[in-house]
């Protein structure tokens, strides 16, 4: 099994992100494409090869979840943007679920945008509990902080590559730019087909 790397270039132009950011962002995104197909090759020879016992097998099996969990999330990141951006329909079932979750969009979105202003490198995330909540989550590390069984609705990149470019520290101004671009019609479909 081998992945490609998705062609996002149709974010170029977006408002808010230059393309010199975007560029670099999905340069980095192909490379954990690379990586974890070059981890799925090395982790086929020593387990055809019965190496299955040995450090190495051990570590490139952790390593695995890092590259594989990089390249997911960008794309996850990548897809819930558009250069248009778009909102939230008043009347669909998220804007529904939001407003049981959390009393209202705008107590959502104060949510969501405070987890992103943390101090730190990670994600942000909004799950949804197949069996309860809407989560707004900081994931520390691609492969660290995840809700087991949770199915990521939205997803936000808070490490610095993905606005230290174009808005140095301001990190709030980033994620202000990254509402304008949100296109919700990916997470209202995300939501739809979760289970």
């Amino acid at each position: 099994m081998s992945y490609e790397p998705k062609d996002f270039s149709r974010l170029l132009g977006t408002p808010g992100f230059s393309d010199q950011l975007l560029n670099n962002h999905f340069t980095l995104y192909q490379g954990y494409v690379k990586n974890t197909n070059i981890l799925l090759e090395k982790l086929d020879v020593l387990l055809k090869s019965d190496q299955t016992a040995t450090p190495e097998y051990a570590e490139l099996s952790r390593r695995l979840g890092w590259e594989f969990n990089g390249m997911r999330l960008h794309e996850y990141y990548f897809e819930n943007m558009s250069r248009e951006g778009g909102k939230l329909s008043d009347s669909n079932g998220l804007t529904k679920r939001i407003v049981e979750e959390f009393g209202s969009y705008e107590l959502w979105e104060k949510d969501f945008k405070a987890v992103g202003a943390m101090r730190g490198i990670g994600w942000v995330v909004m799950y949804d509990d197949p069996q309860g909540c809407l989560f707004n989550m900081w994931v520390n590390e691609h492969d660290v902080g995840h809700l087991a069984g949770c199915t990521p609705l939205l997803v936000m990149d808070v490490f610095e590559h993905a606005f230290m470019i174009d808005y140095g520290l301001k990190r709030a101004d980033y994620i202000s730019a990254f509402f304008n671009a949100l296109d919700w019609s990916v997470v209202q479909k995300r939501f739809e087909t979760r289970r």
